[in-house]
């Protein structure tokens, strides 16, 4: 007996709706949905969405997040996930290939002093810089009040790549800031003279505070405090040991995990583990005294991007642990520490098949991360509940 051409019709309507309505439901939970990890499975929640480019994340003092967009906006974030309008008062960036508005850190003071410290890509006359500026967060009128430039980038300029730019607050309050070597000048990051490839070391109102390596010299910038770097993309101050940590991008191999000691040459271009985009080798070797060893390095890249040593509760297997998110590689990473020593390395998230832009410690405990695109979100990151 042949089925009506009506009933097969209504079935497959039915059967297409059912369909659609999963698909709706799928993609919906699909934001909100378990990874496997050696702490147990993960539950990755979507907080917000619709961000462009997210580059940083700060906490508030009561939760909330001052995220940065990389074109130049700056929003506060809920944990519930509501986006403030952009930030009145931000500076005009230069928002072109990798430069923008960048890093973002919350003064330790914030409570008494409402002090931000952020940097930004700034154009200049043939080009573009690092510069880092300071504020005062007035959030009830959703506006950066006082805003002071503390420090601007000297030497030759960037045509748009390898800004670094990211900043770490040491306990004494001076700023620890990465400074990239914009790419067609690598040669500079050894160069003494001006800031590219360079970590540095400022005061809160942007002056040099005593006992940096090189003040004094006439031939050396008195801001410096390590050189011989690329394109630092994290910055983070290790809690057990009060010592700056930094994580730079390699060319085509190379991406370095360094314990950052003061006056120390990290070797860029001299030594490292990479090659050129092009296949051309760059270095003279892998090692060469008077030059400091990466704690770790990736070849090939993945391209990592922020980082949090975990001291929370939510995953007590992980604590002491490093994150690193990865934007070539599209993961989490979390690096095993023992002291200043990287023994094992997990990758997370992959099926998550996101540029995970920045990682940072909640007050909750939880990781809380960026995903990097135009429609970029945050992510809580958490053990699933039981």
């Amino acid at each position: 007996m042949k089925t009506p051409v009506g009933l097969v019709t209504a079935a497959l309507a039915v059967a297409i709706l059912l369909a659609v309505s999963f698909l709706i439901a799928t993609s919906t939970r699909g934001q909100e949905q378990a990874f496997g990890s050696s702490a147990g499975e993960l539950d990755v929640r979507t907080i917000a969405r619709g961000l462009a480019n997210p580059w940083a994340l700060a906490f508030l003092p009561d939760g909330k997040m001052l995220v940065t967009e990389r074109p130049g906006r700056m929003r506060i974030v809920t944990t519930e996930g509501q986006i403030s309008p952009p930030l009145k008062g931000v500076p005009e960036v230069w928002a072109s290939g990798q430069g923008g508005l960048l890093d973002v850190v919350v003064d330790k003071a914030f409570a008494q002093n409402k002090t931000i410290y952020f940097c930004y890509a700034e154009r200049t006359d043939g080009g573009g810089r690092t510069t880092v500026a300071r504020a005062q967060l007035n959030d009830g009128s959703g506006r950066l009040d006082d805003v002071k430039i503390i420090f601007r980038q000297q030497g030759p300029l960037s045509s748009g790549n390898h800004y670094g730019c990211r900043i770490a607050q040491a306990e004494d309050g001076n700023l620890f800031v990465a400074l990239g070597d914009h790419f067609t000048h690598r040669d500079q990051a050894q160069n003494l003279g001006n800031h590219l490839g360079k970590l540095i070391r400022i005061a809160p109102d942007g002056s040099v505070p005593s006992g940096n390596p090189f003040a004094g010299r006439t031939d050396a910038k008195p801001e410096i405090w390590s050189y011989g770097h690329r394109n630092v993309q994290a910055l983070a101050i290790n809690p057990a040991s009060g010592d700056p940590w930094e994580i730079e991008h390699g060319p085509r191999g190379g991406d370095e995990v360094n314990l950052i000691g003061k006056g120390k040459n990290y070797g860029w271009p001299v030594i490292g583990h990479g090659i050129d985009y092009s296949g051309a080798k760059i270095h003279d070797a892998t090692a060469k005294d008077g030059m400091e060893q990466p704690l770790k390095y990736w070849v090939p890249s993945i391209a990592p991007s922020g980082m949090a040593f975990y001291t929370g509760k939510l995953f007590p297997k992980w604590n002491g642990s490093l994150f690193t998110g990865a934007l070539r590689g599209a993961m989490l990473v979390r690096l095993t520490l023992n002291g200043n020593a990287v023994t094992s390395e997990e990758r997370l998230l992959q099926n998550l098949h996101e540029r995970i832009r920045d990682v940072r410690q909640g007050p909750d405990g939880a990781l809380w991360l960026l995903t990097d695109s135009s429609n970029g979100r945050v992510l809580r990151v958490a053990p699933v509940a039981k």
